[in-house]
């Protein structure tokens, strides 16, 4: 192979994520969200170890929220770097699934933290330590501030679009029904209950709401169980909260169609197949690219006739104002030519033109035939109803020598013959009469293609 001396060696994976990291590091927009990342881990390990030192579980299930916000952070500094980025040869349609597959990841994590906390709390309940509330409610506060003050104050577009565009949980509609209530005896804040909160910013108020309940029981009656049951609760909240999206982004990620859009695709076809020269549309398929991208593949059939960059434009025309990423196939009607013949060719034959395939009586014995007729004749039957000399339907076909000469050099005699001369010389019959150079059964016939009559091979 060739031998490149000046060759570039290759980066590791580590050498590879520093570089991406410095690209996104180089715009100013990503330091503002550097910055709540580094809060964010200060903050996280404070909580952490108030955590340990109140014995708190419900503590450290309002701390889950925190570590999810870095989660947050993390995937808007990949949107970030979606953006930066242009469609590679291997990544054709772009990046914009890496941030698919970060919303994911996130809602996931969030989800078996959930599941830990509530593992963690059936243990308890066995055995129910004491807990200490001396920086429980500092904690708490702490913990909502910075989280609102996060969810506030970075626009998280793919988190934002997810909220938006999943499903409610159960803890959304809950709260929408309460807040029309509300909104009923009080009209004006109708503009912040309704029609849908935030899903984080509401998880974060009705934790830090649990925590307040939690604090004023311990602290007053010293019922340490409420613990317990207000980190299943916080661990509920937050399954019920992040289930939707992880549902929502993993169809993204299975590349199925927004049920949103399926209706509007429908009649979208619907106008592409009559249009002028397209016959038919088919092989259809349309999927989320990314979040608010929607892509797509159609192959359309047009006429023989047709112009091809014409049908092209209006089936784009029509189709770019839901699909951002479309491939259309276009491809002319292909006549289907009806086929030369319904029986089986030998491998002999060179070609179709060449011979007649006329109908001849099979052989049997003379004594089973009529003299009168060419079919069998049976005692218990009547009989036939024409008496034509013809043959019969059950008979095997004998191929014939066209009259027509063709200068192919194979030695055989192409005159034309009498029908009469042919049935008196045996010719019907392989093996009997005439002895001309045919391959159907004849002594004298060559056995392989490119002899004469006399054996040798053909110059």
């Amino acid at each position: 192979g060739t031998i490149h001396l000046f060759r570039k060696s290759q980066r590791s994976f580590v050498g590879k994520l520093t570089h991406e990291f410095r690209l996104v590091a180089a715009d100013r927009r990503s330091w503002k969200i550097l910055l709540f990342g580094a809060i964010n881990l200060i903050c996280i390990g404070f909580l952490l170890m108030w955590c340990s030192s109140t014995n708190s579980i419900a503590l450290t299930a309002y701390t889950y929220l925190t570590i999810f916000d870095l989660f947050s952070l993390i995937t808007c500094l990949i949107s970030y770097w979606v953006m930066m980025k242009k469609p590679s040869p291997v990544y054709s349609f772009g990046f914009e699934r890496f941030e698919v597959l970060a919303v994911f990841a996130s809602t996931v994590l969030a989800q078996l933290g959930a599941l830990f906390i509530l593992k963690e709390s059936a243990e308890r309940f066995l055995e129910q330590p004491e807990i200490h509330t001396g920086r429980l409610l500092v904690g708490t506060f702490v913990a909502l501030f910075f989280n609102l003050f996060t969810m506030l104050s970075i626009r998280n577009k793919p988190f934002a679009y997810v909220s938006e565009a999943a499903s409610t949980s159960w803890l959304q509609e809950h709260v929408a029904d309460l807040s029309r209530s509300i909104c009923g005896i009080i009209p004006g804040l109708s503009s912040i209950f309704l029609p849908r909160m935030n899903p984080f910013v509401l998880i974060d108020i009705a934790g830090a709401l649990a925590l307040c309940i939690t604090y004023m029981l311990i602290d007053f009656n010293n019922y340490f169980a409420v613990d317990t049951a207000s980190a299943i609760a916080i661990a509920l909240m937050t399954f019920g909260t992040m289930y939707p999206m992880s549902v929502y982004s993993g169809k993204v990620l299975l590349q199925t169609t927004p049920p949103h859009v399926i209706g509007q695709l429908d009649k979208l076809l619907r106008e592409v197949s009559t249009l002028d020269g397209v016959l038919e549309v088919r092989n259809e398929h349309f999927w989320t690219l990314g979040f608010g991208t929607l892509a797509g593949s159609v192959h359309v059939r047009i006429r023989r006739d047709a112009n091809e960059q014409m049908v092209l434009a209006h089936v784009t025309n029509r189709l770019y104002t839901l699909v951002s990423t479309l491939t259309v196939q276009i491809f002319k009607d292909d006549w289907i030519r009806p086929t030369l013949s319904a029986v089986p060719i030998a491998n002999n034959i060179l070609n179709l033109s060449d011979h007649h395939i006329i109908p001849m009586p099979s052989l049997k014995a003379v004594d089973h035939l009529n003299p009168a007729t060419s079919t069998p004749a049976k005692p218990s039957s009547p009989p036939p109803e024409f008496s034509f000399n013809t043959p019969g339907k059950n008979v095997s076909p004998v191929i014939l020598l066209n009259t027509q000469t063709r200068p192919y050099g194979l030695g055989f005699n192409h005159g034309s013959a009498p029908y009469g001369s042919v049935l008196n010389q045996g010719f019907g019959i392989p093996g009997m009469g005439a002895t001309q150079g045919f391959r159907t059964g004849f002594t004298n016939v060559p056995s392989r293609y490119g002899t004469n009559t006399r054996g040798q091979p053909r110059p």
